[in-house]
């Protein structure tokens, strides 16, 4: 069962949700850019951000003021919003939520939007991102991925794209809710309509002709339909109660018959991307993956795992 303030925000996420049907897809934009700059606010004695030109985009690394020396480790995060939302401002918060958990370097990839730019502008984006890392020295088993809804499923498309190209794989990945079938093919679109208490069947659709209409089967826009084989090691964080259940489900069945490991947590009773709201469970997830990604990167003896619960244990 989750805790008590889960099921209080729960409730209350609820409550608003009647009104993100209207929201309008500039609000949207602005919401989560304020969201990311409190976040960024409340980090600014533990991060420091440092902003990366490039022609078609926005990026830049979130960096720990308590980096683990040699500091040749690095996560590309790429953010959610359904490809039609989250900017530079949004993508800062949770990376550098990442960076000061971590004491890693976290490039925050601000990738193209839809409409205004179509597939497969975001994934041209996220591979540019990742072969400028590459151009930076850093080395592709001292790199993470780590992304959100739309970015989670971004991710992936990324990985099948850097195998059909001959790229070499990062160490790991770790994926939060992952949208990965545009499609809507998964039961859950329809059994957690009702449960869902933020996600709307109807929105997800409009995003979808927004992207990527006449591509939804295409395994750079929908990687459950690609090959799995190959790809790194992977963590999966999804809720129960969300409409994109059964897209994290499916992924990890993929993986697994792939070859490829995975873990898929299932946070019962909870919602999309739930590490992300600062509950009981959000700063355990929070904690896991950032283990999970220091185990992964040769990083796993600055700090156990125990430690990190207990630590998001006092915060609770």
């Amino acid at each position: 069962m989750p805790s008590l303030s889960a099921q209080i925000l729960k409730l209350q996420l609820r409550l608003a949700k009647p009104l993100a049907r209207f929201t309008t897809i500039e609000a949207a934009r602005i919401a989560q850019d304020q969201l990311g700059r409190v976040t960024a606010g409340i980090l600014k004695t533990k991060v420091t951000y440092e902003d990366v030109a490039f022609e078609n985009f926005q990026a830049c690394f979130a960096v720990s003021h308590e980096c683990i020396a040699p500091c040749d480790r690095v996560i590309l995060y790429l953010h959610g919003g359904g490809y039609t939302a989250g900017q530079l401002d949004y993508a800062k918060g949770f990376g550098g939520l990442l960076a000061a958990e971590t004491r890693l370097s976290v490039f925050c990839v601000a990738y193209r939007l839809a409409p205004e730019n179509k597939y497969p502008a975001a994934l041209d984006d996220a591979m540019e991102a990742y072969r400028y890392l590459l151009n930076q020295g850093f080395q592709a088993q001292n790199i993470a991925f780590v992304g959100e809804s739309a970015g989670g499923g971004l991710e992936y498309c990324l990985l099948l794209r850097c195998k059909d190209e001959g790229l070499p794989m990062p160490k790991c990945t770790v994926a939060m809710s992952p949208w990965t079938d545009l499609t809507f093919s998964g039961a859950s679109y329809f059994n957690n309509v009702l449960r869902d208490p933020t996600l709307i069947r109807e929105s997800l659709a409009y995003y979808v002709l927004a992207y990527a209409a006449g591509h939804e089967r295409e395994p750079y826009v929908s990687p459950v339909f690609g090959d799995m084989s190959g790809l790194p090691k992977s963590l999966i964080f999804v809720g129960s109660d969300e409409i994109l259940f059964d897209d994290a489900k499916t992924l990890a069945k993929k993986l697994n018959a792939g070859g490829v490991s995975v873990e898929l947590v299932i946070g019962s009773g909870l919602w999309h991307v739930y590490p992300l709201y600062g509950t009981p469970e959000s700063k355990r997830a929070v904690a896991q993956m950032s283990e999970f990604v220091l185990a992964e990167l040769g990083l796993s003896g600055t700090a156990s795992a125990e430690e990190r619960n207990a630590a998001a244990r006092e915060t609770d």
